[in-house]
């Protein structure tokens, strides 16, 4: 989505000729507004570190590549933030139990709600995996339902919320009536049910062929529904992989899996199943990726620190006061 135009637009903008050529917004034949805004901006950011690294190379930089690659030193990846104000399990009032890392009561109610909501036997210890996410090929919908009977053979239940590409809805609609015991599907997006979503599973389908940042994963983190995606973009940078074994890493918060293709999907799911057979590791794993820290404090000071750089530090300090003479008014 980049704002590419004919090139005879160029003459309507009002800028200088030299604006108009390959050294400027001229781009294969057209006019690039992402390649201006690239090629002219003081400084460049994008939502994860790993993104930032990524559209330097022709997989992902979409032409625009070699454009970012001489602009290197200006740009930044800084991962967005999670409002925690409203994507918290400790005081969601959508929820029918509240629940904290320490404290996982709540989240079996939940699980057990939702299982009645949609139809699906209260079984608490089948694993329950859900997938909320636009149904596109982006966020392999494609493998996400050819990996399903995979998954529904081991005795998982596997909720789909999401809208996108007709015929990815209509597929996971037809697996919900093939599967009705283990499978429910319900396509649009509903925030609400988003929450209780997050709440009731045990693991989060995530996966992406490419993902700037990967706000869904963080969600799902925070409510201890184990994220279950690739290595790309802004996921590389919030999902450590458990490990094959119980106790492979000490600090792994999810389960990653490399090739886009429904057998390694389908791997890493039955993965994450073994772990959650096991409680005595399950539980720390899910205690970790609650308690990782996501909000936007963190970001935020790190894009102060960008404007600051840009901005004379008189005008900082003046900025400053100002800030503080609001917080103190308030």
């Amino acid at each position: 989505f980049q704002g590419n135009f004919p090139l005879q637009v160029f003459a309507d903008l009002g800028l200088p000729p030299e604006a108009g050529t390959p050294e400027g917004i001229e781009f294969y034949g057209q006019l690039s507004f992402m390649k201006s805004g690239i090629r002219y901006a003081d400084r460049l950011t994008t939502v994860s570190p790993t993104y930032a690294s990524e559209i330097m190379t022709p997989e992902h930089g979409c032409g625009l590549e070699g454009l970012l690659r001489s602009r290197a030193a200006d740009l930044t990846g800084i991962l967005n933030g999670v409002d925690y104000d409203i994507w918290c399990p400790s005081k969601d009032a959508e929820l029918p139990q509240q629940y904290t890392a320490d404290a996982l009561a709540g989240k079996n109610a939940c699980k057990a709600a939702l299982q009645q909501e949609l139809g699906l036997p209260q079984s608490p210890d089948a694993p329950l995996m859900i997938f909320v996410n636009r149904l596109t090929h982006q966020k392999m919908a494609d493998v996400v339902l050819e990996g399903l009977p995979a998954a529904v053979a081991k005795g998982a239940q596997i909720v789909i919320h999401g809208e996108g590409e007709r015929h990815f809805e209509k597929g996971f609609l037809e697996m919900a009536a093939q599967f009705p015991q283990q499978i429910a599907t319900r396509i649009g997006y509903t925030e609400t049910l988003a929450h209780r979503l997050n709440a009731a599973a045990d693991i989060s389908l995530t996966p992406s062929r490419f993902e700037p940042c990967g706000l869904t994963t963080m969600y799902a983190m925070r409510y201890g529904a184990m994220p279950l995606t690739r290595p790309v973009g802004g996921l590389a940078d919030t999902v450590q992989d458990a490990g094959r074994t119980h106790g492979d890493y000490a600090q792994g918060t999810g389960f990653v899996f490399e090739k886009a293709s429904a057998g390694e999907l389908a791997s890493c799911m039955q993965r994450a199943m073994d772990w959650y057979g096991n409680a005595d590791a399950w539980r720390p794993l899910q205690r970790r990726a609650m308690k990782r820290d996501f909000g936007w404090e963190r970001s935020a000071q790190r894009y102060l620190a960008l404007y600051g750089e840009l901005t004379p530090a008189a005008q900082v300090d003046e900025i400053a006061q100002e800030d503080e003479i609001d917080r103190l008014a308030s």
